[in-house]
């Protein structure tokens, strides 16, 4: 009984940046319609437990959907993690980035949409879109010592995350739950502090759209997150070393062997009456 060979074609350079570059904008899509579209649509409920499990939820079926394909960063955050540890090509970094956010911003301008059909409509002016805030728009009103101190600390939790379970040495097919998991927990901690940004991209969607406030703050959620992201990049760096590098994709990838078992063998037609 012979058994279908399993060839892998390496695509053109062109087209393999735009896979990726595709996969990361569709992840970002995802990512918000399904976290901040939760804190719009239902947030009232399913509290705070709710949304966080919506974020975590939608990272961890990306992970597993096109995380073969571009690593699933979702995160420009993630995206200067993996770059700093070496996980990443540099020739890729502002092509993700800006996926991420076309992505962030198609996305909660979807939400927008659907809101706006409900029978009361909306304004994100004035409702929020779940945009990020400090102040007298952070959730427990937090202060902007607090609000920065707190994306900085989380953002460290979850790309820190990401760069260990996507690890040379890590469990293979885990980095999902992993990495689902511990969004989760940021949320857990942060919804109350700033809304939970963690994450440029997310912070610059709903921001675009809400204006006035939530774009004089957009400041912090782009730079406490990028800071967080990259002290986890230099602790992984001190940590893990001397660690083989593999990048995010190739992590998140089956390996080859489980890879030729989900092929068919070959079976003879059946002739018989």
């Amino acid at each position: 009984m012979d058994k279908v060979e399993v060839k892998s074609v390496a695509p053109s350079g062109g087209t393999e940046a735009m896979r990726r570059y595709g996969a990361e904008l569709v992840g970002t899509f995802t990512l918000l319609v399904g976290g901040v579209g939760a804190a719009v649509f239902a947030g009232e409920q399913i509290g705070f437990l709710g949304v966080s499990f919506a974020f975590g939820l939608s990272v961890l079926a990306m992970v597993y959907a096109i995380g073969p394909i571009s690593g699933c960063h979702l995160n420009p955050a993630v995206t200067l993690g993996l770059l700093l540890s070496g996980k990443l090509e540099r020739r890729y970094a502002l092509g993700y980035v800006v996926a991420q956010c076309v992505g962030a911003i198609v996305g909660a301008g979807v939400v927008l949409l659907l809101a706006k059909g409900g029978p009361e409509g909306y304004s994100a002016a004035t409702q929020g879109l779940a945009a990020n805030g400090f102040g007298d728009h952070s959730p427990e009103g937090y202060g902007i010592g607090a609000a920065f101190l707190a994306e900085v600390v989380l953002t460290f939790f979850l790309v820190l995350t990401v760069l260990g379970s996507t690890d040379a040495r890590a469990p293979v097919g885990f980095a999902g739950v992993a990495i689902g998991l511990v969004l989760t927990l940021v949320h857990l901690v942060g919804i109350p502090i700033t809304n939970t940004s963690v994450n440029p991209a997310r912070s610059l969607g709903p921001a675009l759209f809400v204006g006035g406030w939530a774009l004089s703050q957009l400041w912090v959620f782009i730079v406490a997150p990028l800071l967080g992201g990259a002290t986890a990049a230099a602790v992984y760096r001190t940590v893990h070393r001397p660690a083989a590098a593999i990048t995010a994709a190739g992590a998140e990838r089956a390996l080859e062997s489980e890879r030729a078992e989900r092929v068919a063998t070959r079976r003879p037609v059946d002739t018989s009456p």
